[in-house]
C-alpha cells in the first residue's frame, strides 16, 4: 500500500499546484484510476487512503506543495509548465472512470446548427465511452427574447437520433418551474437571495460602484413576502427581481448579486400563461445540473462567468459543482454566424427558404444535401475539445462524406446550362453506362441518337476540327459552333484512348428538367430520365458533384459537394 499511497500523494500534489487549491478526493481518485486501471477493482479499499493523504496535504501551507512535488515527482511539476499541443480526438475525462452524466442543453428557438451538432456528438460520445446517462435538456425559460419554437423540440430529438446520440432522458425546463420555485424559497430562507425592487439603472449604478442596494439587508421573512407578491401578481413586470447574493464588492461587476428570477407575463409556447415568474438561464441551468446529478459540463469558454455565478448558488445550497471543460468557438469559412436568433430573423425576412435551405449551417440543411451523420461524427470527434478558437473549412467534412458515399452513389448524367448538339452520322440509338465505375452494379440504358445536350461550357472549349468523346457513347468531331454541330467518327473507346480525346458527358433529347439547389448557387439543366429512380438517394452527377435527389416531380437535387 505504500506504493499506492505515494501515487496518491503525487497526483494530489500535482492537482493542488495546478489549481492552487486543496485537491478534491474525486479528482485525485479519477486521476489514479485513469492512470492505473488495474486499481479500479480496489476502489473501495483505496478510498479511505485517498482521504488520509488529502488530509495531510490540506494541513500543509500552499507554498509547500510545489517543493514537495518537486522532491517527490519533478516530472509531474514539469508537466504542468509544458504547453501541450492540441490533441486530436477526445481526450480522457478526469473523474469519469465510474461513469458520467452529461447533458446538451439547447434553447429550442430553432433547429440544431453545426455548433449544436458538436455539443450533441461530443457529450454523447463521452457517455458511450465511460457509461452513464446522456441528457437533452431544453433551456426554454425565456418566452420573450429567445422565444422557443414549438416544432424545434422535435427537430432536436430527430437530429439527435440521426447523429447517433440517444438521450436517456429529455427534460423541458418550462414544465418544471415549481422545482425552481422550491429551490428559490430554500435559498431565501438560507439568506442567500433577496427580492430587489430597484430600477435596472439604479441597481447597475450601485453594482458598478460595489455598493449594496437597500433591499439586500432585509431578512428572509420580508424577502419571502416579496417573493410571494412576485408569484401572485402583487408586483408587476419590471418592479422586482430575485437576486442571488454573491460578493457585492467582487472585482468583476458581472459576478455581483446576479438576477435569478424576473416577472414575465408573456405567454409561453408550451405552458401558456401558467407562470408569471421565470428563472434566468444561470439559475435554471445550475439547478437542473444539480437535480440531474450532472458530473461533467462542456461549455464555451465565453461562459466562464456563468460558472462563477452559479458556484455562489451551489455554495449557498451546500451542493458540489460538476467538473467543467471549456472549449473555444468553432468558425466555418463557408458560413457566417451560427446564431439561431439571427438565422431565424433572416428566414422570417425571406432571405432563406427555410431552416433546411442549403446555404444554412443547420443539421437539417446538411441532411437534405446528403451529408452523412457518420461524416459529422468523425469530424467532430477528431476536432476534440480544446479552449483554442478553431477556424475550419467545410472541405474537411466533405472529404469525410466523400469516403462514405463514393462507393454507394450511382452515377448519372446531368447537363447544366445545356445546348443542343446535332451529330451527323451513324450515332448509336442507345448507350449503356455503368451505374458505378468500380462496383459491379450493372448498367443504365440511356436513349441517344443524333440530337443530344451538352454543357455550354464544354462547347466553348472546342472549335471546328476538335475531336472528343461523348462518354459511354461515341467519338465525334466538332464541325460548327453556331449552330452546334458535329460528325460521328466511331463508337470505340480504344479510339479515344489512342488519340487521348477529351471526354465530356451529355444528356438525351428526351431528358428531364433538373434543378440543383446549392450553398453557392442554383443550377438548371437536363438530366437522364433514370434520375427519377434515385429519390432520397445520394448520386454523383458526373463531372458535377454529389447530390441528394430531393424530389422527382419535378426533379430537384440538393448539392452536397464535389
Amino acid at each position: 500500500m505504500d506504493e499506492i499511497r505515494e501515487l496518491i500523494e503525487r497526483y494530489a500534489l500535482q492537482n493542488a499546484v495546478k489549481y492552487n487549491a486543496a485537491p478534491k478526493s474525486a479528482a485525485v481518485m479519477g486521476k489514479l484510476m485513469g492512470e492505473h486501471p488495474e486499481l479500479r477493482a480496489r476502489a473501495k479499499e483505496i478510498g479511505p487512503l485517498v482521504g488520509s493523504v488529502l488530509d495531510e496535504i490540506n494541513h500543509m501551507e500552499a507554498s509547500e506543495w510545489s517543493c514537495r512535488l518537486e522532491a517527490l515527482a519533478p516530472e509531474l511539476l514539469e508537466e504542468l509548465s509544458q504547453r501541450k499541443e492540441p490533441e486530436k480526438g477526445l481526450s480522457p475525462l478526469e473523474g469519469a472512470e465510474l461513469g458520467v452524466v452529461m447533458r446538451f442543453a439547447p434553447n429550442p428557438n430553432g433547429p440544431p446548427t453545426l455548433g449544436s451538432a458538436r455539443g450533441i456528438i461530443i457529450n454523447s460520445e463521452y457517455v458511450k465511452r465511460y457509461g452513464g446517462r446522456f441528457l437533452i435538456r431544453f433551456d426554454d425559460t425565456d418566452p420573450v427574447k429567445k422565444r422557443p419554437m414549438p416544432e424545434a423540440y422535435g427537430w432536436y430529438l430527430e437530429d439527435c437520433r440521426w447523429l447517433g446520440a440517444h438521450p436517456k432522458e429529455v427534460i423541458t425546463a418550462s414544465e418544471r418551474l415549481p422545482l425552481y420555485y422550491d429551490v428559490a424559497e430554500e435559498l431565501i430562507r438560507r439568506g442567500g437571495a433577496y427580492v430587489c425592487m430597484c430600477s435596472q439603472a439604479d441597481f447597475k449604478a450601485k453594482k458598478d460602484a460595489g455598493r449594496p442596494c437597500v433591499h439586500r439587508s432585509k431578512g428572509p421573512e420580508e424577502n419571502m413576502a416579496h417573493w410571494k407578491a412576485m408569484l401572485d401578481g402583487g408586483l408587476d413586470v419590471g418592479e422586482a427581481v430575485l437576486r442571488v447574493k454573491t460578493d457585492i464588492g467582487h472585482k468583476d461587476p458581472a459576478l455581483r448579486d446576479w438576477a435569478a428570477f424576473r416577472i414575465v407575463t408573456a405567454s409561453h409556447p408550451l405552458v401558456g400563461d401558467r407562470y408569471r415568474v421565470w428563472p434566468l438561464l444561470d439559475f435554471e441551468s445550475a439547478v437542473e445540473d444539480h437535480l440531474q446529478g450532472v458530473t461533467h459540463i462542456i461549455r464555451g469558454k465565453d461562459l466562464m462567468d456563468s460558472e462563477r455565478r452559479q458556484k455562489y448558488l451551489y455554495d449557498h445550497m451546500g451542493w458540489n459543482y460538476p467538473r467543467t471543460i471549456h472549449w473555444g468557438r468553432i468558425k466555418i469559412h463557408q458560413f457566417g454566424s451560427f446564431s439561431t436568433s439571427k438565422l431565424r430573423a433572416a428566414i422570417e425576412a425571406g432571405e432563406y427558404a427555410g431552416w433546411d435551405d442549403p446555404r444554412l449551417p443547420t443539421v437539417r440543411a446538411l441532411r437534405r444535401r446528403g451529408i452523412e451523420a457518420e461524416a459529422l461524427r468523425k469530424f467532430m470527434i477528431e476536432l476534440g475539445v480544446g479552449e483554442t478558437d478553431i477556424s475550419i473549412s467545410m472541405d474537411t467534412i466533405y472529404a469525410e462524406n466523400r469516403k462514405l458515399v463514393d462507393g454507394i452513389a450511382n452515377r448519372r448524367f446531368f447537363v447544366w446550362d445545356p445546348v443542343l448538339l446535332e451529330v451527323v452520322g451513324d450515332v448509336p440509338r442507345r448507350a449503356q453506362a455503368p451505374l458505378h465505375p468500380d462496383r459491379d452494379r450493372g448498367f443504365r440504358e440511356i436513349a441517344a441518337g443524333a440530337r443530344l445536350y451538352i454543357c455550354r461550357s464544354d462547347l466553348d472549349r472546342f472549335g471546328p476540327g476538335d475531336r472528343l468523346r461523348l462518354k459511354d457513347l461515341c467519338n465525334i468531331e466538332i464541325t460548327s459552333i453556331d449552330p452546334p454541330r458535329a460528325s460521328f467518327i466511331d463508337s470505340s473507346p480504344e479510339t479515344a484512348k489512342a488519340s487521348k480525346l477529351s471526354i465530356i458527358h451529355w444528356a438525351p433529347l428526351d431528358g428531364i428538367p433538373v434543378e440543383v439547389k446549392g450553398p453557392e448557387r442554383d443550377d438548371h439543366g437536363i438530366g437522364e430520365p433514370g434520375i427519377r429512380a434515385e429519390l432520397d438517394s445520394v448520386v454523383q452527377f458526373e463531372r458535377y458533384g454529389f447530390v441528394r435527389i430531393d424530389s422527382i416531380d419535378p426533379v430537384v437535387a440538393y448539392f452536397a459537394h464535389r
